[in-house]
């Protein structure tokens, strides 16, 4: 089987720091080297694989602002839907923009929808509801007006992560700094709860981090920048408790299930994937507001970090989400 994995051209496949899509394109691909088939990555120049590597640019327009996103987006598109012919199947973990294409070829077409940036976008994925295949990253993610083949749980590289049943007394906000995930909810959580907070990640937003974070920065609440993987594997293993204080439907949660593989407990606002990912009282605390996840702070101690472990591993690993997907690919070639 010739597999073709589509990855965004924003950041580097895997990401330096900052990346999710990517990350799972990555995953993805490299899984399925590994199981012996014939993968094409469609990514950056600078990315890693084990598999072919098909680019077009050299860095990611992120990482390289000189350039046009739309501009690489169209050529990156173009580049695989014009080598369609040389495979059996794309696996697109690009968004819709790859779909307008799919009528125009006669391979089949996976794709992984990550998210809907907006309800605006709804109406492509329509148009190809019969003639493409979608899958859901949680259940909680999907359009009622979408036809979908699975739900997949995003997987992670279980290797790249550590259990540690002995953390440190610190709470760990890792993410964009930006309103959607709570940055400053998880600052007030600190703050109310006397703990010391180590806030980690690429600031989205910098008018939000100046005015809601900034401020209150000192010796118990820290910001220290983004942190590639293995600062990740060593702030999620140590933490007592990750805090997701989210204000959006998150569509997954990468980190929090990262957390988790690490033996860490994870409490979150009970939004969007949150309850599918986390077993409350059991691997963590679905709350809904910062007095609630401050009293579950209280309760860490009555959560097993074994049990975290198992079953992050259980339900979030590469391997899992693979096995899942291959499923799929077989079913679509008949």
């Amino acid at each position: 089987m010739k597999i073709a994995v589509l990855s965004p051209v924003a950041w580097r496949t895997p990401p330096r720091h900052y990346g999710p899509w990517e990350q799972i394109a990555s995953n993805i691909a490299e899984r399925l080297v590994k199981r012996g088939l014939e993968v094409t990555l469609f990514a950056t120049g600078d990315s890693i694989t084990a598999g072919t590597l098909d680019a077009i640019c050299e860095q990611g327009y992120e990482e390289d602002r000189n350039q046009d996103a739309k501009v690489l987006e169209c050529l990156h598109i173009s580049n695989l839907m014009e080598k369609a012919s040389s495979f059996d199947i794309i696996h697109n973990n690009f968004d819709f923009l790859p779909l307008t294409y799919s009528g125009l070829i006669k391979i089949p077409m996976l794709t992984t929808i990550h998210g809907f940036s907006s309800q605006k976008i709804i109406p492509v994925y329509k148009k190809y509801n019969d003639s493409t295949h979608y899958v859901s990253i949680s259940n909680s993610d999907r359009s009622p007006e979408l036809k979908y083949l699975a739900t997949v749980y995003n997987g992670i590289n279980t290797e790249e992560f550590e259990f540690n049943p002995n953390p440190e007394d610190y709470l760990l906000y890792f993410g964009r700094i930006h309103h959607d995930k709570g940055t400053a909810e998880a600052v007030a959580i600190a703050k109310k709860s006397g703990r010391k907070l180590i806030i980690a990640g690429i600031i989205q937003d910098e008018n939000y981090y100046k005015e809601k974070i900034e401020p209150n920065l000192n010796d118990q609440i820290t910001y220290i920048g983004h942190a590639g993987p293995e600062k990740r594997k060593e702030l999620l293993g140590k933490a007592i408790a990750l805090l997701h204080p989210i204000n959006f439907n998150e569509p997954f949660g990468l980190s929090v299930a990262e957390a988790m593989l690490c033996g860490t407990p994870v409490i979150a606002f009970s939004k969007g994937s949150m309850p599918e990912l986390i077993k409350h009282d059991k691997t963590g605390f679905l709350v809904n507001n910062v007095d609630e996840a401050v009293e579950a702070i209280e309760q860490l101690s009555n959560i097993s970090r074994l049990d975290c472990h198992q079953w992050a591993s259980s339900q979030f690993s590469s391997e899992k989400m693979v096995d899942d997907y291959l499923r799929l690919y077989q079913q679509i070639l008949g």
